[in-house]
């Protein structure tokens, strides 16, 4: 599916627009949820930039492509955007698809800001032409890890369908807890139903469970399964990726939903922009924005001040990288090379592990920051 281009700035102008291209998972398999809250944030941003001028007196258009999750769709996606002259690429959410949109983009000489995708390993070789503005998944899952064993979970299972991303987040995990005395035992969904996960989770002893599961169906399945099982009843339920942000998360499950900690990327308070970008969004979307809708909005920000220095030029754009410093909706945006990092990487993200209180599931409590 092709979303039609966001609407231009008001007021006539004869300059031809300047045009980023978007990634976003707006349809299944993909989760379109998140896609949906990171547009927002996207289109919102680029509203605003037209309201204030666009760039250089042109207007920004915004070309959105739904990856549906599928990496090979996203180079296609790729391929065609940089045909049609976008200046830069903007968006993804699911990191198999990033990665692979990131390699593409690192070939066809197309700068490309990633928006919400963690892995570590986004391209196999550094490169000037991506940047990216979420912690790599290393730094989150250690902040993770550490609660658990603040919590006094020294032995966690996962419950994982194995992909590139969930591997990476194991393994950060395993070693983060050995470190500290832990353990971390896997169980393979593609072989496990609930009910035999329920089983092993007895015999195993594991204090907790983390999903690793990027289909929602199957994770709220998981957990309805667990926590009617009387013999788990002290099992703590995770899910670092973030699925319980989502208001669909907490319709599918209710209170079942609740006290599941998972990943947030947001200060303890939002500023002044961060509060004035969250009510916009609040109304946009018809419900609480999710720190994805933040990244949208920021990726637009770092992308619109670069083209208003250095125009559609893709080659000055990917140069400028390091030269970032603007507020963001989180704090101040500056990008950097970690001693093992392959692309420009955005310092100082706020991480925090939440979950929805069970005294009122549509409230969030942080129970650590990292």
């Amino acid at each position: 599916m092709n979303t039609p281009p966001s609407a231009p700035m008001t007021g006539r102008t004869d300059e031809p627009p300047v045009r980023i291209g978007a990634l976003v998972p707006l349809s299944r398999p993909g989760w379109s949820e998140a896609g949906r809250h990171l547009l927002a944030g996207l289109e919102l941003a680029v509203d605003e930039v037209g309201g204030a001028g666009g760039i250089a007196g042109r207007p920004l258009e915004l070309l959105v492509r739904d990856t549906a999750a599928d990496p090979q769709r996203a180079v296609a996606a790729v391929d065609e955007l940089a045909g049609l002259g976008v200046a830069a690429l903007a968006g993804e959410y699911h990191s198999v698809v990033a990665r692979a949109a990131a390699a593409r983009a690192d070939a066809l000489g197309l700068p490309f800001l990633c928006s919400s995708a963690v892995l570590d390993a986004l391209t196999d070789r550094p490169t000037d032409w991506v940047a990216r503005l979420p912690p790599p998944q290393s730094q989150g899952w250690r902040v993770y890890a550490d609660f658990l064993i603040g919590e006094g979970h020294s032995r966690t299972a996962v419950a994982a369908v194995p992909n590139v991303y969930w591997a990476s987040g194991t393994r950060v995990l395993r070693e983060h807890l050995a470190a500290r005395g832990g353990t971390l035992v896997e169980f393979d969904m593609r072989t496990l139903d609930p009910s035999r996960l329920c089983d092993a989770l007895v015999a195993d002893r594991a204090t907790a469970l983390l999903l690793l599961i990027g289909d929602t169906e199957s994770a709220v399945s998981v957990v309805r399964s667990v926590r009617s099982d009387a013999r788990l009843a002290g099992v703590l339920i995770g899910a670092p990726a973030g699925q319980p942000e989502f208001a669909g998360w907490a319709a599918a499950l209710g209170d079942d939903g609740t006290a599941i900690p998972f990943l947030r990327y947001l200060p303890g308070q939002l500023g002044p922009l961060g509060a004035r970008v969250g009510a916009a969004l609040r109304e946009r979307l018809g419900e609480e924005p999710s720190f994805v809708a933040f990244e949208g909005y920021d990726t637009v920000t770092v992308l619109a001040g670069l083209l208003r220095s250095h125009g559609a030029d893709r080659a000055r754009i990917a140069e400028s990288w390091p030269g970032v410093d603007v507020e963001g909706t989180r704090g101040r945006i500056r990008f950097s090379r970690t001693p093992h990092g392959t692309v420009w990487q955005c310092s100082g993200v706020p991480v925090q592990v939440v979950d929805r209180d069970p005294a009122a599931p549509d409230r969030f409590r942080i129970r650590h920051t990292g």
